[in-house]
């Protein structure tokens, strides 16, 4: 590989990290100085395993980001689903009360209707004219269960009434709230879509070759930290048995190994990280929060020592990553765009916590 291209690599791992200022209209850039031509005699430069290594830390950095984003997307999108849901609910109780609203009002309607055939004269005053006391004490109590009747009527209806307002003044909360996650999720997505590219473009540079070396750097970052986990003599004291339910979720992930990573999927065909671990214990019977930054915030948190298979292991300072525990040191997971579902090194990333889903 010439300079020229070492050189463009090496310029990339800046200048992706600008891509939005590049990206600015009107913004103007010197042409640059044209490099010179190699000469038929000169050696090609290869791109040294110091440059892959600034490559791998890049790439790392980006696709971080990228699911930083994707979990605020995520998360997002729950919201915007719990809340179309309300607005729905709320709509039914509003053509449901305002259907009661009617047929009190036709009730009111046929209470005024029947006085005014009655000649207009309350009934108090046609009690009083009455000179038997038998119907006396009857009228007494018919008028009682009357005014009774009609004091209910109308409290009902403004009950009603007051309910339909407070429903509409709900709806129109849950509208708001409702816009606000759809801007952030366009927000999360262009986000997610501008870090990905980048990462594909730095890694469009590389020829088959130093891909395979990217690679196996990458594998050889992933076993250090494993090796160091393991050195520390965890695993002796890692020694809790799966539950039942623990069990099945283990089971769907596992059958997932091989399946792409896709950005907000949750199967059946693709999956990101938090998409396959809420998946998998759905599978159980057991309903986990969608992203792994709630399942981090939500679930219960238990010590490394006490780990049993099932349970999620949440990465990173911001919690920006998860994967299930399988056992034997050993998790499935999701890890990023451009990889599948598989097993790896449960300490080859750092850990933030360990949650368990369930009881």
């Amino acid at each position: 590989m010439g300079t020229g291209r070492r050189s463009l690599i090496a310029a990339a791992i800046t200048v992706v990290c600008a891509v939005t200022v590049l990206a600015v209209p009107g913004t103007a850039f010197a042409s640059p100085t044209p490099s010179p031509t190699p000469s038929a005699t000169s050696s090609p430069t290869p791109v040294t395993n110091k440059d892959l290594e600034a490559v791998r830390k890049k790439l790392d950095r980006l696709y971080h980001d990228a699911a930083v984003a994707t979990d605020a997307y995520n998360l997002a999108e729950e919201k915007a689903e719990k809340q179309s849901a309300e607005i729905v609910a709320l709509a039914k109780k509003i053509v449901k009360g305002k259907k009661k609203l009617d047929e009190l009002k036709k009730r009111a309607g046929a209470a005024a209707a029947a006085q005014y055939r009655s000649g207009g004269l309350p009934d108090e005053a046609k009690l009083m004219l009455s000179d038997d006391p038998q119907e006396f004490l009857d009228g007494a109590g018919r008028v009682i269960q009357g005014e009774r009747a009609t004091k209910g009527l109308l409290g009902e209806m403004t009950r009603t009434q007051e309910d339909l307002e407070q429903y509409a003044k709900d709806a129109s909360a849950q509208w708001e709230k409702l816009e606000t996650s759809r801007k952030a999720k366009a927000k999360a997505k262009a986000k997610i879509k501008k870090q990905i590219k980048a990462a594909e473009e730095l890694e469009s540079e590389l020829e088959a070759e130093e891909k395979e070396r990217l690679a196996e750097l990458e594998r050889q970052a992933a076993y250090e930290a494993q090796t160091d986990w393991l050195d520390s003599g965890i695993l002796a004291e890692i020694d809790g048995k799966a539950t039942a339910q623990g069990k099945k979720a283990v089971a769907f992930a596992t059958a997932q190994l091989g399946k792409p990573y896709e950005w907000g999927a949750e199967g059946p065909n693709t999956f990101d990280c938090s998409g396959l671990t809420s998946q998998a214990w759905a599978a159980a019977g057991q309903p986990i929060p969608r992203t792994s930054q709630e399942q981090w915030k939500q679930l219960k948190r238990i010590d490394i020592k006490d780990m049993r298979p099932g349970d999620l292991i949440i990465y990173n300072d911001d919690a920006s990553h998860v994967a299930m525990y399988v056992g034997d040191g050993a998790i499935v997971h999701a890890p990023r765009p451009g990889r599948t579902v598989t097993v790896a090194g449960a300490g080859s990333m750092p850990i933030l916590a360990v949650v368990r889903p369930g009881a």
